[in-house]
């Protein structure tokens, strides 16, 4: 099985963490895992502005770069909604076989590799948030949860208006400054009111934007990713 890791903007520049943290997981769970130092930007910024003619070259680059992996797994439902959805419309055929082949982070454990515990531990109360892309455009269900409810020493805790956007959306956040932020702000007063320690999510992006709220407020709660959480064990403990 040749799989390769697609990190993201994101995760490279900001959270490196959660890029670390999902090959510690594949690679205890058996799997080989390759990372093609040529990836840059997969397009979705330039896409959701409008902007196609600056995406095309940025589609046929990174179906390019992941030519030849059986699998190409992301750590986060947005550009993975973004290749699966929007690169046969846009690309050519080496694009098309790219969407095939890219899996978001928790639809390759649970799917392909058909793993929910991952021999995780993380003794924390944790409320879990579903980005929109994951939620509506990828479909990932019920499958973030059953890897967090099989985590070691995890209390999982119900999130009120988990479906409901967070408020970041890309560049909805800067175009729309004032929504965006109290978007966020439901979003973090409905976490705190679960009690939990840790809001967890699938995406960095929307992590991102809530975190932002959640420091200026002092909130008792941090945002961490999913991928974090399910790299821990006692035995290495990332977080």
């Amino acid at each position: 099985m040749r799989v390769a890791l697609f990190v993201t903007c994101v995760n490279d520049a900001v959270y490196p963490s959660t890029g670390i943290a999902t090959v510690r997981l594949l690679e205890r769970l058996g799997v080989e895992v390759d990372f093609p130092e040529a990836q840059t930007c997969c397009g979705q910024p330039q896409f959701n502005t409008g902007y196609r003619a600056q995406t095309e070259p940025l589609v046929r680059r990174t179906a390019a770069v992941f030519e030849g992996y059986e699998y190409v797994v992301t750590p986060s439902g947005s550009c993975a909604a973004m290749v699966r959805q929007h690169y046969p419309k846009i690309g050519d055929a080496s694009a098309a076989s790219l969407a095939s082949r890219t899996y978001e982070l928790t639809e390759f454990l649970v799917d392909v590799l058909q793993v929910t515990d991952v021999g995780a531990y993380f003794p924390h109360t944790v409320t879990y948030h579903p980005s929109c892309h994951g939620l509506r455009m990828l479909g990932l269900g019920d499958r973030p949860r059953r890897l967090l409810e099989a985590v070691d020493g995890l209390e999982l805790r119900e999130l009120p208006g988990a479906d409901e956007c967070c408020g970041f959306g890309g560049t909805f956040a800067l175009k729309n400054s004032d929504v965006s932020t109290a978007m966020g702000q439901d979003k973090v007063n409905n976490a705190v009111s679960t009690g939990a320690d840790v809001l967890c999510g699938a995406d960095n992006s929307c992590l991102m934007h809530i975190g932002g709220v959640l420091r200026r407020e002092e909130a008792p709660l941090r945002a961490l990713h999913l991928a974090d959480i399910l790299a821990s064990t006692r035995e290495e403990p990332l977080v």
